[in-house]
């Protein structure tokens, strides 16, 4: 017999299916080449962050048991946050369990119905979330347009405002015009909201976008990060000035009501960082890819982590990534609506840790592919 809920679930998965838009999940073969997932830098695998997080597991266990407010804070949250204010430049930093908790925590602990919130129209999916949840009026900003910015932050009737961008665009790999947009929130007496988590092991040799642009403690600029992508473990964080951190302590709902970050995370997160510090060729490494990538594949050079490729439909992106897959080559597919301009792409990885031969190989299969399916790349910019 079925019920209501299988046939609304039914439909659901049909309309998805005749889109082209259907995801699923996969275990990857263990010895596939890895171009598809946010370990930048590699670190996830060194042995240095493993050998943290292993030590981390056996001295304090599996979990955190409580949350922060309980009996959930360690020292090795502590030593995290500490690690992160010497990475970033920022006085304080307050560690969630994930970089989706810190944007809707932040967002939500910033909003009220007298605040605006201005947030460009290619944000991640957890700060729209986090605006949505916040209470406050909401309006979508231009793509890295900082004279719209200007504009709807003088014409506000609302005493506050946050403009929530990110450093690095994960799809486009184009960068938000940083100090231009610091610029405009302290003319007009508001908060920029930088979300670094594609930028953070990339720019400012690693040390961030906002500190490559000298914008570390600028006092209209908060960041939030990813432990999960350079970092190579897993959890987020907010940072700014030690009033915001007490805030975020006091009414951050993901953070008060969330079992703190596993501790065998954050010491791994935190001995990533200090790698990071110690060893700015990292950074280099992963560009140098990257500019690899580029070449090989006829398509503009984004100074980011992610080397996109537009295709012409979400069935032949699909196709591609799982033609590579079956070839041993992992690549992202992304497909509307999670791009933000509707145009399908592969996602590659410019990776740090992959050695020139070994990507040159699979970039070979890529081009094979690619010929094969006749999946040219589509000339929009990338």
């Amino acid at each position: 017999m079925i019920g209501p809920l299988d046939s609304w679930l039914r439909d659901k998965a049909s309309a998805r299916a005749d889109s082209g838009l259907r995801r699923r999940t996969v275990a990857i073969r263990e010895n596939s080449v890895d171009l598809a997932s946010n370990d930048y830098l590699g670190l996830s695998r060194d042995p240095r962050v493993v050998g943290a997080a292993a030590e981390a597991l056996h001295r304090y266990g599996a979990g955190s048991r409580a949350s922060r407010l309980v009996t959930g804070t360690l020292n090795v949250h502590a030593d995290l946050e500490q690690a992160l204010c010497e990475l970033t430049g920022q006085p304080a930093a307050l560690v969630f369990s994930s970089g989706y908790a810190a944007n809707t925590g932040l967002l939500t602990a910033l909003g009220d119905a007298d605040t605006l919130i201005i947030s460009d129209q290619h944000v991640h999916a957890s700060l729209i979330d986090g605006a949505r949840l916040s209470r406050s009026p909401v309006v979508i900003a231009e793509h890295n347009n900082v004279e719209h910015v200007a504009q709807l932050l003088k014409e506000r009737a609302q005493t506050r405002a946050v403009v929530v961008v990110e450093s690095i665009y994960s799809v486009l790999g184009d960068h938000a015009p940083l100090k231009e947009l610091a610029a405009a929130c302290e003319l007009h007496g508001a908060l920029l909201v930088v979300d670094e988590a594609h930028g953070i092991g990339v720019a400012g040799l690693g040390r961030g976008l906002v500190y490559q642009e000298g914008l570390a403690r600028h006092p209209h600029v908060v960041l939030t990060v990813t432990l999960s992508k350079s970092l190579g473990a897993q959890g987020g964080a907010v940072l700014g000035s030690e009033l915001l951190r007490d805030h975020l302590v006091n009414v951050a709902r993901p953070f008060i009501f969330d079992t703190a970050l596993a501790p065998a995370s954050a010491a791994a997160a935190a001995e990533a960082c200090r790698i990071i510090l110690r060893e700015p060729d990292l950074a280099e490494r992963l560009h140098e890819n990257g500019r690899v990538i580029a070449e090989a594949l006829g398509i503009k050079h984004a100074i980011a982590a992610v080397q996109s490729v537009p295709i012409e439909s979400p069935e032949l992106a699909l196709r591609t990534a799982e033609a590579l897959r079956d070839r041993g080559i992992l690549v992202g597919c992304f497909r509307p609506p999670s791009v933000p301009d509707g145009v399908s792409r592969l996602r590659l990885t410019a990776r740090a840790n992959v050695e020139l031969q070994e990507l040159m190989d699979a970039l070979r299969e890529v081009q094979d592919v690619l010929a094969d399916l006749g999946a040219r790349p589509t000339g929009v910019a990338a």
